[in-house]
């Protein structure tokens, strides 16, 4: 049994073909423990590791977190698949995990967040015993690596100090080269080219990574709800627009000078009221992955309004 059936914790759960009926046993499993479990269903492995991998980045990147944990299980043939989409999320520690002790290793060393199972290689009984060890088995704590005991001081301290080190590792830095300055980057005679997958904007890169730009779009554009996979800071500098972020369920209008910050991997839709433009800067490399088309994104702000 779970530790603690009243604890805040979420599970969001997804499976390809070859992993759904492994994934179905665990969620089943889940609920009759009372955790709270989201059950996205059956897709492709990499669609399914995507969104929870953003599920779960997106929760681990709460500035005002909450006493909620949101963690992903996550299912495939062999496992694999699945926790190589969701790792390419920030603040994801997804493992495969085809035994008991796999389990126990990668929550005590590597802080797992996402289990990925094999439905292929796993029975739903030992899937059951991989999932009970892998919600039961604190960071940090004894796990057959450590021989079933506590860590000795020397390696707890590289433990507690390797969390806040894994969240620096991302994309490499570009070099700045010997002719250049370091401490400001100069951008002259740099067009608005159109965003070709959002009509109504254009959009002046300054400067590549981390991608800042100026953005501009016309009276009446739309950006249908789309996601990001770094967080993005935004000063309004001239019109007005409402932006309705739908993973948190707000929405905010702004105006000149207003400022803005979207988490890495928040749905976001946007609707401008004025010609409008405004300064953003990511904190990686700009990208933008769509989660509705424009009609979609029409229908829900029209239906609003009425």
């Amino acid at each position: 049994m779970a530790e603690d059936t009243n604890r805040r914790l979420k599970i969001i759960a997804g499976a390809d073909s070859f992993g759904c009926t492994l994934k179905d046993a665990l969620v089943a499993h889940l609920r009759s423990l009372n955790i709270d479990v989201e059950d996205l269903g059956t897709d492709k492995y990499y669609s399914v590791g995507e969104e929870i991998g953003r599920r779960v980045s997106s929760a681990a990147s709460n500035s005002n977190p909450t006493p909620i944990e949101t963690r992903g299980l996550v299912a495939c043939g062999t496992g694999v698949g699945v926790s190589i989409f969701a790792n390419k999320f920030p603040g994801v520690y997804a493992a495969t995990c085809l035994t008991a002790g796999d389990a126990q290793n990668t929550r005590s060393i590597n802080n797992c967040n996402v289990l990925a199972v094999s439905g292929m290689s796993t029975s739903p009984e030992s899937a059951i015993e991989i999932l009970e060890t892998w919600l039961n088995t604190p960071f940090r704590s004894p796990c057959p690596a450590s021989d079933s005991k506590p860590w000795p001081p020397e390696i707890d301290s590289f433990l507690d100090n390797s969390i806040s080190e894994m969240t620096k590792i991302g994309p490499e830095k570009p070099a700045i080269s010997s002719d250049s300055c370091a401490i400001c980057c100069l951008a002259k005679a740099r067009e608005f080219a159109p965003v070709e997958i959002m009509p109504g904007g254009s959009m002046k890169i300054l400067r590549e990574t981390p991608t800042s730009a100026i953005v501009r779009f016309k009276a009446g554009s739309v950006e249908p709800a789309h996601h990001h996979t770094f967080g993005h800071d935004l000063v309004v500098m001239k019109g007005s627009k409402r932006v309705w972020n739908l993973s948190k369920g707000e929405k905010y209008d702004l105006g000149v000078g207003d400022f803005l910050f979207t988490p890495a991997g928040d749905v976001h839709r946007v609707k401008y009221f004025e010609d409008t433009e405004f300064f953003i800067k990511w904190d990686g490399h700009w990208d933008l992955l769509l989660d509705e088309d424009h009609a979609a994104a029409n229908a829900a702000i029209e239906k609003e309004a009425n």
